[in-house]
């Protein structure tokens, strides 16, 4: 396979062959959770066929990444997927409640950026704005410090897939499998980056990933079958290599798109007669346009972030609701885990990081268009830690 040029590739290459990354590897967990759970081995041997397949899709788009890409510049390229993937289904979600999950997150997923850019400039001297070609601005959006919740205060309300919109069941499908591969990453890297601050780094940003795979997960309808979800899986798969396809301006790795788009029609009619054969039911039952809408493209978001970071930035959750921090009880639990946590905040990571680069540079590193729409988190001489935790960082200064 041949990997992509990192100093020349586009940014949405890179960050599309990330996003596959991600859904084959989706792919190839939910076929091994299913198996577990039945009886039928026939159907196994179904499930292991197609499986098998998705492990080599997987393989032929992880070998697209260069052995010279550092760990910390793909990092890049995950956060600029999370921030133009988010805002992009965000700005066309027909769903409120779904686009709020969306809009949320994407304030989270834009701060990392920021923070994962200062330590990748300390470290190397590489610019992240290079990397993510001057598309996606790098600077403070909700602090990770303040994103910290109570893990009941992560659990959303579920969609209904029988009437849900074919863009809904579809975002909700993408971000959960694309915010679980960050996860799993920073999860893994946590343990093998290089220095001490770094490994720190991937270890707090790791657990907001995982809050967003819990969000996400429970926007999902808990009453399909597991069959039903095979079918949507597949569907799913189609639906994003006919977008890489007809987005891609690599001819080499267009081609893989096609390729694999191709594998994964043969695998949604495999699921479609499986749903038939075992259930009794039609594909029309789960996906009944039989089309896809509107196809996804990663583009640049950087007016729709700046419009959410204005008006969300403050904005935080309890159990299945949006609020904003001032507004919470004294006992919300949203404090007790902040006390908890992150005292005393002068050493959370995600803090320290900024805090360090300031020290040796006299100012935060930072790419923008225009001014920070956050008052607060305008000055570059120091990392405010307040927004969104008011409260928090009032009760630990007492």
């Amino acid at each position: 396979m041949k990997p992509y040029n990192k100093n020349e590739v586009d940014p949405y290459t890179r960050t599309r062959i990330i996003l596959m990354n991600g859904t084959e590897y989706e792919a190839v967990w939910f076929t091994q959770q299913f198996q577990r759970h039945i009886q039928d081995n026939e159907l196994r041997r179904a499930l292991a066929l197609s499986r098998r397949v998705e492990q080599q899709q997987q393989k032929v788009i992880a070998a697209l990444k260069p052995a010279d890409e550092t760990v910390l510049e793909h990092t890049i390229g995950y956060e600029q997927l999370a921030v133009d993937l988010t805002a992009g289904m965000a700005a066309n979600e027909p769903d409120p409640m779904v686009k709020a999950a969306l809009d949320f997150a994407l304030l989270e997923d834009f701060d990392h950026l920021y923070r994962y850019s200062d330590l990748l400039e300390q470290e190397s001297g590489v610019r992240a704005e290079q990397l993510v070609g001057h598309y996606t601005e790098i600077m403070p959006g909700r602090p990770t410090i303040a994103e910290h919740r109570h893990p009941t205060d992560n659990v959303r309300f579920f969609i209904d897939n029988k009437t849900a919109h074919p863009l809904t069941k579809l975002h909700t499908a993408i971000i959960t499998a694309a915010e679980q591969q960050t996860m799993n990453y920073y999860m893994n890297i946590c343990a093998t980056y290089p220095t001490d601050v770094g490994r720190r780094l991937y270890q707090e940003i790791g657990l907001i990933e995982e809050q967003h795979v819990t969000q996400y997960g429970s926007l999902m309808d808990p009453r399909a079958t597991m069959l039903e979800c095979l079918l949507m899986h597949e569907y799913t798969e189609c639906y994003l290599y006919y977008s890489c396809y007809m987005d891609e301006t690599d001819p080499f790795v267009k081609q893989v798109w096609e390729e694999h788009f191709e594998q994964e029609v043969a695998h949604l009619h495999a699921a479609a007669d499986l749903l038939k054969k075992y259930e009794k039911k039609d594909w029309q039952q789960v996906i009944p346009e039989g089309k896809f809408p509107e196809l996804l493209k990663l583009h640049e978001n950087i007016a729709y972030v700046r419009g959410v970071l204005q008006s969300q930035a403050h904005l935080t959750s309890r159990l299945e609701n949006y609020i904003a921090e001032n507004q919470l009880p004294g006992n919300a639990p949203f404090y007790m885990f902040q006390q908890a946590l992150n005292t005393p905040p002068e050493q959370v990571p995600t803090h320290f990081v900024i805090q360090d680069y300031i020290k040796a540079h006299g100012q935060d590193y930072r790419w923008q268009t225009a001014e920070e729409p956050i008052p607060a988190l305008r000055d570059r001489t120091q990392d405010d830690i307040t927004v969104g935790r008011e409260g928090a960082a009032r009760a630990y200064m007492q």
